[in-house]
This record gives C-alpha cells, sequence and structure tokens, in this order.
C-alpha cells in the first residue's frame, strides 16, 4: 500500500510517499480502509521533532473508512463498516490498523469526509467546553484562531452552552465565519491589541477562560485578560511553544488556572468516547453543527497540505485523500 513516511525531522520536505507492506491486524486489531484522513496541527508538531516519536514513522492522527480486516477477539464490528477513529498515529495512508476499542461508527447519514473532519477537532471542541471548563450561560471565553478547523466549531460549541463568546481572527473572510459561527464579538488582533478590546467588551471585569491554540504569540497577553481565578486553557502553539514560566505568575494575575490538555486524555476510555462522539455526530445530524471543511488533497500532496497549514491560511479543515 501507499503509504507517507518520515525518515528524519524537519520541514514538509520530509514526507515522502513510500509504497509499505499492508499490515495485519493482530488480536483486538482492526485494518480499516481510509477514505479521509484529517491534517491537524499535531502532525506538524510530530514532524518537525517538536513531540518525539520513533523513526521512521506515518504521521496522521485521525481518519474515517471501512473495515478491510477483523483481527482475532474482536466483536461488534466486521468488514464493511463505516467507522472513525482518533489519535491513533498512521492516517495518512491507504489503510492503517487500529486499536478496536478506538473505533466509533459513523452513523449512516454522516458523510465519512465529515466524520473525518470532526474525529480531532470535533472532539476537542466538546472536551475543552464540557470538561476541561464547563460553560455555562453567564460565563465569557476569548477563542483565537476563531475560524480555523477547531475554532469554528468550538465557537458553536461554546454558544450551544450558553456563553458569551468572543472571537479574534485576521481577515474580513474569517470574520464572517466567526461571526456566522455564533461569536458575540469579533477583534481583529492584527488592527487592535486584544487585551485592550476585551477589557472594553467587558468593561474591564475580564474573562472566565481563554481558549489558546496559538501559544507563543498570545499567552502572556491572554493571561492579562482573565478576571481572578479565571482559566488558561492552552491546546495549541501554532505560533511556536510558550517559553516555561514561574508558577508565580499565576497568584499574581489573580490566582488563576492553567491546563495544557489534550484530546487523548480525554476519550481515554470508550464510555467518554462514545459521550463525545454521539454529541457531535448528533449535532451535525441535527444540522446544529456546521463542519467546514476548506481544502482537500491527495495524499501524494500531503507537503503542500502541511504548508498550507502552517502559513495560516485555513478557514476550516483540511483533509487528506489516499
Amino acid at each position: 500500500m501507499k503509504a507517507i513516511r518520515v525518515h528524519e525531522t524537519g520541514g514538509p520536505e520530509v514526507l515522502h510517499s513510500e509504497e509499505i507492506p499492508t499490515p495485519d491486524p493482530g488480536a483486538g486489531e482492526v485494518r480499516v480502509r481510509i477514505e479521509a484522513a484529517g491534517l491537524n496541527f499535531i502532525d506538524v508538531y510530530q514532524r518537525e521533532g517538536r513531540y518525539p516519536m520513533d523513526l521512521p514513522m506515518t504521521p496522521g492522527v485521525e481518519a474515517a473508512g471501512v473495515v478491510d480486516a477483523v483481527g482475532p477477539g474482536v466483536e461488534g464490528l466486521a468488514e464493511g463498516d463505516r467507522v472513525a477513529y482518533a489519535m491513533q498515529v498512521g492516517a495518512y495512508a491507504e489503510q492503517a490498523v487500529v486499536p478496536a476499542a478506538q473505533l466509533v461508527r459513523v452513523p449512516d447519514d454522516v458523510d465519512l469526509r465529515v466524520a473525518a473532519a470532526v474525529m480531532v477537532q470535533g472532539l476537542t471542541a466538546h472536551y475543552l467546553t464540557h470538561s476541561t471548563v464547563r460553560l455555562e450561560p453567564g460565563m465569557t471565553a476569548l477563542v483565537h484562531a476563531a475560524s480555523g478547523g477547531v475554532g469554528h466549531l468550538l465557537v458553536q460549541v461554546a454558544k450551544r452552552l450558553g456563553a458569551r463568546v468572543l472571537a479574534t481572527t485576521s481577515t474580513d473572510e474569517k470574520e464572517r465565519l466567526a461571526r456566522k459561527a455564533g461569536a458575540d464579538e469579533v477583534i481583529r488582533y492584527r488592527d487592535v491589541d486584544f487585551k485592550d478590546e476585551v477589557d472594553r467588551l467587558t468593561d474591564g471585569a475580564g474573562l472566565d477562560v481563554v481558549y489558546d491554540s496559538v501559544g507563543k504569540d498570545t499567552f502572556d497577553r491572554g493571561l492579562d485578560c482573565l478576571r481572578p481565578r479565571g482559566w488558561m486553557v492552552l491546546y495549541g502553539a501554532s505560533s511556536g511553544a510558550v517559553p516555561p514560566m514561574d508558577p508565580q505568575v499565576l497568584q499574581w494575575k489573580g490566582s488563576l488556572y492553567l491546563t495544557r490538555p489534550t484530546l487523548g486524555h480525554y476519550i481515554a476510555n470508550p464510555d467518554e468516547l462514545a459521550w463525545r462522539t454521539s454529541d457531535v455526530f448528533g449535532w451535525i445530524r441535527a444540522g446544529e453543527l456546521e463542519v467546514r471543511i476548506d481544502r482537500t488533497w491527495p495524499l501524494s500532496e500531503v507537503a503542500d497540505a502541511h504548508r498550507y497549514l502552517e502559513a495560516g491560511k485555513t478557514v476550516g479543515k483540511v483533509l487528506l485523500f489516499p
């Protein structure tokens, strides 16, 4: 089968299309014929070596497709079933072997491309708003990169829970998308200081939570936006890693909470995975969650897809097709 392989860390040029043996599922595993794989910043971090991985490797942690073979001891799944998964490395390929416990069934009325688009970003929006910080009516949240893959979904889910949402974007098109998603206020961060705008929009009271996927460029200023005992939820680093900090800063700025969550710890058991996917697929089926697929690339052009993602051009999800 064809797969993308990384033999050394570096830029997009280290992504190579190769022929490798088709894997066979072992006990408790299923082989999936991949219809679509999602592109995520975690793929970039692994490719760069920021998240160390054993090499050579096949990147990609999210895909949807059809069960192609079932290993010993697997119950409840059969050849031909439509499935999706997240947080299992190896999705940049025509086929992948996945632990059966990490697979979820995709409803017949949900397109497999849409399923691939939400397994990381949709479940991330769910856990950030339902578990990391449980949003409630009366709370005010700031969502950075609000028209990106996670941000666009995060705004919608936060509004479902009754929060007031302030969103940062950079262009007219991205502002339009953030407002369509439900953002109450949009801050054009290239034109104004977002902290000053937060002060103005909250009458100086500050925010309950900042959802920050940007990292280095926004983190320090984001802490200054929080009310006492507010939450800084740092879940990405598209601008670079946040430098080490003195924990005393959290005391000085108002006994703040800081967390650096990751999806794998929020879908660590089948019940939690089922809860989150059931909610997300249910919202999609009811027409209550818009999933925007921004661009698609054939798997052979994955390097260009990585460059596009890293350039900050995305206004939704980027997908790869084997």
